[in-house]
Formats: structure tokens, C-alpha cells, sequence
């Protein structure tokens, strides 16, 4: 998703920096999906945030089904990483860009970073999750942020977990949740917009407000907040963390039990299905790539059955893809969001800046 730390096992699978992900093509040149003459290159370079990370054996397959290598850019934060291609916007770093959500989506289109391409495969893709109809983007992953729960405190306490965002206001949470700042990190924007989606324009003010006064912490970033401030993560149980309540995905716990050694048989953390906002992922063909034909194959490759299929246990995220199968141990330990709140790209454009503001005010005077 956004955040380039969602999880410190995307941190340790995923390679830093450049790399080449899949082998070199054959000699004759590049051939099928995607290819045409005006590409005289091999690899095709994919800019992306830290969290980018997908299977050798299907990178392999791209390659050997289109002649292409994929080269990763990683450029930090998705929002850093956006940034940067915006500040080099006509002569981009690479030829396709991944990882623009909807929170920055509009102001990636507002300045015209992409070029319009329909990639093949588009009519499998989930309606919804189309946001562009010039396609401009492609819809690749679907995350919700939501507020994850420790379940041994909760049971020790003989306490329910919360469900909703107005369970969290309840004395019986006073000082349990800790949440990530809106300003700098992913997770802790979309849980402010998913405030906003729920309690309105109107109430999301006063919705913080008592928030604050219910005890919420605040952290700059999840690494910090999961890791280090939440008793139900791996990590916060060695750092003896007293934080039973943390914003984090819907997909976390299936991430507690598949690097668990030994795995156990339910994870040990929860998710409050009530808490949630739906974020959406989407690449696209960067304007003035230099290699736009292996820039379009690697779009199509993006919402292909192989590709969507790997993504649950390589970045934790859904495909979009709607024949897509999850593996087992993301359906069996994460949570189905069905319809959580979200706000519109372009309404999220226009007041973001706004929003964050007033939350600061709010929240961290």
C-alpha cells in the first residue's frame, strides 16, 4: 500500500535500492505482450515505493513470456516517490510507476505524469476500483487501514474489542489506542479520512476532539506505532509495548502468523472491521518513458492471474482482479472488508491539505 513500512516483512523480503528482478531476455529481442518496434531495450524500469516486492519465479515467467527484465526503482515513501517523479515529470526515472493511492492520485493526474494506456486484461478488473476513465492509471492492490486489536489483552481483561470508530470514544478504551501522525505517514492519513468518511465533513472534528480526550497516542510512523508501541505485534511484545489498540491493515494478522516461528493456529491479533478505509494502489505508463512498449507489457503484466495471485503473501495486499484466488493463510487470518468507508480522489485533493491541518491543531497541541 502507501506506506513504504506497512510491514517489517515486506522490509526484509523486499531487495533496497536498484535491483534486477528477473533475468536477462533473449538475444532476439523483446516479443510478445506489450512488445513493438519502437522499444530497442531489454528492461523496462519500474519506479516504485520500498514496499514493492513480487516472487522470482514470477518475474521469471514475465521475462520469459515477453522478453523483458524488470529493473526496480525504490524511492522510499510513496509519497517521497511520487515526489520525485513529479519534480522530473517529462523526463521520468523510469517507465512505469507503482504505488499512487487514491489519497494522491488526483495530484499525480493533475500533473500529468502519465500516459494514457488500456492495459490488456482491464474488463477482469473490479468496477470500483476504476477511478480514471482516460486510464491514465491502473488499478493494481486493494488495502483497508484499519484499527488491529492484541487478543490476549482483551481476553485477559474479559473486555469485547471495539467494532466501529464511535466504540473507540468509550471510557473502556481510555489510553489503549495509539495511531500513526496524519502528516507523515500513510496508514495515519487513511485513518483520519476514514474519520472523515464516517462521521462527515461536519463531525470529524469533534469526533478527534473526543478521541484525544479518550487517551490517543500518537507516533510519527507504523514501524513505530506496530512495532514498537503495539502489545499484540511480535515486535511489541519484545519491546513490552502497553498499546493494545493500533492502526494498522486488515491483512496485519496474517503477517503475525507467516513469520511466527513456530506458526501458530490463529493469529494473535484482530482486526476491528468497523475501523476501516479502503485504499486502492494504482501504476502507470510515465510520460516520456523511455521504453514504453516494455513499459505497456509490464502494465498488462501488473493485473495478470500470476502477478495478483502473488501479491497477498509478497506486499500483503488484495488483487483487483476479481478471478484472482487468495492463498489460504490471508483468507483464514485476515479480515474481508466488504464495504468500508473511502472519500473520492478528487474530494480528498481538494481538501487534504486542509484536513491535516485541522487534525494537527486538534490533535497535537
Amino acid at each position: 500500500m502507501n506506506t513504504t513500512t506497512k510491514y517489517a516483512a515486506t522490509a526484509l523480503a523486499a531487495a533496497l535500492g536498484v535491483t534486477v528482478l528477473a533475468g536477462c531476455g533473449s538475444d532476439d529481442g523483446p516479443s510478445g505482450s506489450g512488445a513493438s518496434k519502437d522499444s530497442g531495450s531489454k528492461t523496462v524500469t519500474l519506479v516504485s515505493h520500498d514496499s514493492f516486492n513480487v516472487s522470482k519465479d514470477v518475474l521469471k515467467a514475465f521475462t520469459k513470456e515477453t522478453g523483458y527484465r524488470v529493473k526496480t526503482l525504490k524511492s522510499g515513501d510513496a509519497g517521497a516517490a511520487l515526489n520525485q517523479e513529479i519534480l522530473t515529470k517529462g523526463s521520468p526515472r523510469g517507465d512505469v510507476f507503482f504505488g499512487v493511492d487514491n489519497t494522491l492520485l488526483s495530484r499525480a493526474l493533475d500533473n500529468g505524469l502519465f500516459t494514457p494506456y488500456e492495459a490488456k486484461g482491464l474488463d477482469r478488473v473490479a468496477k470500483d476500483t476504476q477511478q480514471d476513465e482516460k486510464h491514465r492509471v491502473t488499478p493494481v492492490d486493494t488495502g483497508d487501514i484499519c484499527v488491529n486489536y492484541d487478543k490476549k489483552y482483551f481476553a485477559d481483561k474479559k473486555l469485547a474489542p471495539p467494532k466501529t470508530f464511535a466504540d473507540l470514544l468509550k471510557p473502556a478504551y481510555k489510553n489503549l489506542l495509539v495511531t500513526e501522525n496524519a502528516a507523515s505517514s500513510s496508514p495515519g492519513l487513511g485513518f483520519l479520512l476514514g474519520t472523515v468518511a464516517a462521521e462527515g465533513e461536519d463531525g470529524y472534528e469533534a469526533y478527534w476532539k473526543k478521541l484525544k480526550a479518550n487517551g490517543v497516542k500518537v507516533v510519527d510512523g507504523w514501524e513505530q506505532a506496530y512495532n514498537e508501541e503495539f502489545s499484540g505485534s511480535a515486535g511489541g511484545k519484545k519491546a513490552k509495548a502497553d498499546r493494545p489498540l493500533v492502526v494498522s491493515y486488515a491483512s496485519s494478522p496474517p503477517v503475525e502468523v507467516l513469520y511466527a516461528d513456530p506458526q501458530p493456529k490463529e493469529a494473535p491479533t484482530g482486526v476491528a472491521t468497523g475501523t476501516c478505509f479502503r485504499q486502492t494502489e494504482y501504476a502507470g505508463l510515465l510520460t516520456g518513458a523511455k521504453n514504453e512498449a516494455g513499459g505497456k507489457a509490464l502494465l498488462d503484466f501488473l493485473i495478470s492471474k500470476a502477478f495478483q495471485e502473488d501479491m497477498p503473501l509478497t506486499m500483503f495486499v488484495n488483487p483487483v482482479v476479481e478471478d484472482a484466488e487468495l492463498p489460504e493463510l490471508f483468507t483464514k487470518h485476515g479480515e474481508k472488508i466488504d464495504t468500508p468507508p473511502t472519500v473520492a480522489p478528487e474530494k480528498i485533493t481538494a481538501n487534504r491539505e486542509q484536513w491535516i491541518q485541522s487534525w494537527q491543531s486538534l490533535v497535537l497541541k
